[in-house]
C-alpha cells in the first residue's frame, strides 16, 4: 500500500460492496470490510463494525437500506472520530440521510451523501456513477477514492439532493422495466416473437440501454440478479415517501411498487428486477 492512501472501511459485502472493495484493494488501497453475513474470499474481514471502523479513516457504505445503516452507524458510533470521513453509498431514505449528517456533524467528521447508479457489471469494471451531495472540498479530497470504483462523479449540491435525485432516477427505471414487462407479455400472447418488439424498441425512441437489457433478459427467463426485485421494491417504497413528502400523485410508481411487492411476496424478491415479467407466466 502507498503510505500517502488513507486506509479505507468498506460495508456491506454484497453484489456492488464486494466488487467495489477488491476494485480498491487492486488500486493498491488497504482495506478492511465487514457484512452482516460472513463470506469466503472477503477482502480482509473485520469481525465487527466497530473495529473496522477504529481501524480506517474513510467508512464507505453499500448497505441494503436505512435500517441497516442506522444499525450498522450505531454500533460504531463510539469508535467515529473527527478524522473520519463516512460516505454513504446505500441508497435509503431522506430522514436516514439526514440523520448520519447530523450524527457527523456531532462528531466533527466529514460526511458525503453519495449513492449510485449502476449494477453489478457496472460495479465489476469500476463504471459506477455517484451523485453526491456535500462539502465541495471534500468531495474534492475524496473524489480520487470514488474514481476507482466509478466512470463519473457528479456532485448535485448539498446534502439530501443526492438521495432524492438517485430514489427519482430508481422511479424511471422501475416504471420503464414494467411497461417493458406488459409490452412484452401482450406481444407473445398475440402470436408475435419477442425479438420483434426488442428489434423495434432498439430503434425506437422509447429505447434505451436498460430496454436493450431487460427485453433480451426477459424473452430469454433469464433472471440473474443484477439488482433485485426486492431492492427496487425497496427503492420504488422510498420514491413514494417522498411523493407524499411533495404532495405528488404518482399512479405509475403506485402500481409499479405493487406489482414489485406482490412478486416478492411470491417468493422472487432475490431475482433480478426484470423479474416483473413473471407477473405474466401463463
Amino acid at each position: 500500500m502507498s503510505h500517502d492512501k488513507e486506509k479505507i472501511a468498506v460495508f456491506g459485502q454484497g453484489i456492488i460492496g464486494s466488487r467495489c472493495a477488491a476494485r480498491l484493494s487492486e488500486a493498491d488501497y488497504d482495506v478492511i470490510t465487514w457484512n452482516r453475513t460472513p463470506k469466503p474470499d472477503t477482502i480482509h474481514p473485520a469481525a465487527t463494525p466497530a473495529e473496522a471502523a477504529e481501524d480506517a479513516g474513510v467508512l464507505l457504505f453499500y448497505l441494503k437500506d436505512g435500517i441497516a445503516l442506522r444499525e450498522v452507524v450505531e454500533v460504531m458510533r463510539a469508535q467515529l472520530r473527527p478524522d473520519h470521513v463516512l460516505i454513504n453509498h446505500s441508497t435509503v431514505d431522506l430522514d436516514t440521510t439526514h440523520w448520519l449528517a447530523k450524527l457527523c456533524e456531532e462528531v466533527g467528521c466529514g460526511f458525503l451523501d453519495s449513492p449510485f447508479t449502476g449494477s453489478k457489471v457496472a460495479a465489476d469494471q469500476g463504471q459506477l456513477v455517484y451523485y453526491v451531495g456535500g462539502d465541495p472540498v471534500l468531495i474534492e479530497r475524496m473524489s480520487t477514492i470514488m474514481e476507482v470504483t466509478s466512470k463519473e462523479v457528479h456532485h448535485f449540491g448539498k446534502v439530501g439532493d443526492a438521495t432524492i435525485i438517485k430514489i427519482v432516477t430508481n422511479l424511471i427505471s422501475a416504471a420503464t422495466v414494467q411497461a417493458l414487462a406488459e409490452a412484452q407479455a401482450i406481444t407473445t400472447r398475440l402470436g408475435l416473437p419477442a425479438s420483434l418488439l426488442t428489434e423495434a424498441v432498439a430503434s425506437n425512441a422509447c429505447g434505451s440501454p436498460l430496454a436493450a437489457m431487460k427485453l433480451k433478459s426477459m424473452a430469454e427467463g433469464d433472471f440473474e440478479t443484477h439488482f433485485s426485485l426486492e431492492n427496487m421494491r425497496k427503492d420504488s417504497e422510498l420514491a413514494k415517501q417522498l411523493a407524499s413528502l411533495s404532495k405528488t400523485r404518482t399512479p405509475a410508481t403506485d402500481t409499479t411498487y405493487e406489482c414489485l411487492e406482490r412478486l416478492c411476496q411470491a417468493g422472487h424478491g432475490d431475482l433480478d428486477y426484470g423479474a416483473l415479467a413473471k407477473a405474466f407466466d401463463r
